[in-house]
């Protein structure tokens, strides 16, 4: 449990490094939100996964529906524990007119997981395109993740996991968001699985500067 105890609380040094504006602005804005996926998973070939994901977020403190997205692609796993999806998301969500906007996003992800003796830890790099109302942009985030079983004698079948995505916008010309999240898997069966986390968001460029939040993703492998 050491190693991964520690890792815990060099992500939490990391907020408190890299973030300092984003703490300064929770005067400014904030908000409490709930965030929900649906991630489904098909083989359609050997190391060649069919990938979507749906999703719901409810905003301005979780009392209505202002982001919807689905998104699209394959995942090809040419090594033991490494895997790259390319993607492309389609999103609908409210302006600051309360009016929903339309943005499409091609994606590339890449995520290299390596696997201790007494828990995992994992790299992801993503980078975005951004086509948007008014400005186009790009982004990275790149984010680091560690998971650890909990003892079979504690709870069966559930593992905890820590994770950090720091982002870099393209207009902003800086790493200007960062999120960190804490939460837990469960394997309902050989096909099904469940997280379900908190998070806190701190954003010097965009809004809401402050976000937290709980959320769930299910994963389907079919």
């Amino acid at each position: 449990m050491r190693p991964f105890s520690y890792i815990l609380l060099a992500l939490v040094f990391l907020a408190a490094a890299t973030a300092p504006h984003a703490a300064q602005s929770v005067l400014d804005d904030s908000d409490i939100q709930f965030w929900n996926d649906l991630q489904m998973t098909a083989p359609i070939a050997k190391n060649l996964d069919l990938f979507t994901v749906t999703t719901l977020q409810i905003h301005d403190n979780i009392s209505k529906v202002d982001n919807i997205r689905f998104g699209v692609g394959v995942t090809a796993k040419p090594a033991k524990g490494f895997a790259v999806t390319p993607f492309l998301t389609f999103m609908s969500d409210r302006n600051i007119l309360n009016n929903f906007r339309y943005e499409y996003r091609p994606t590339v992800r890449a995520v290299y997981k390596y696997q201790f003796k007494h828990f995992s830890l994992g790299h992801r790099s993503q980078f975005e395109y951004r086509f948007r109302p008014g400005r186009n942009s790009w982004r990275y985030r790149p984010s680091v993740a560690a998971e650890k079983p909990l003892p079979e004698s504690w709870a069966k079948g559930i593992k905890i996991f820590a994770a950090a995505e720091p982002f870099y916008d393209s207009i902003a010309q800086r790493f200007s968001r960062l999120r960190l999240g804490i939460g837990a898997n469960k394997s309902l069966n050989e096909h099904l699985s469940v997280d379900v986390f908190y998070f806190r968001q701190g954003d010097n460029f965009s809004l809401p500067h402050t976000i937290n939040g709980i959320g769930t993703v299910w994963r389907l492998d079919i």
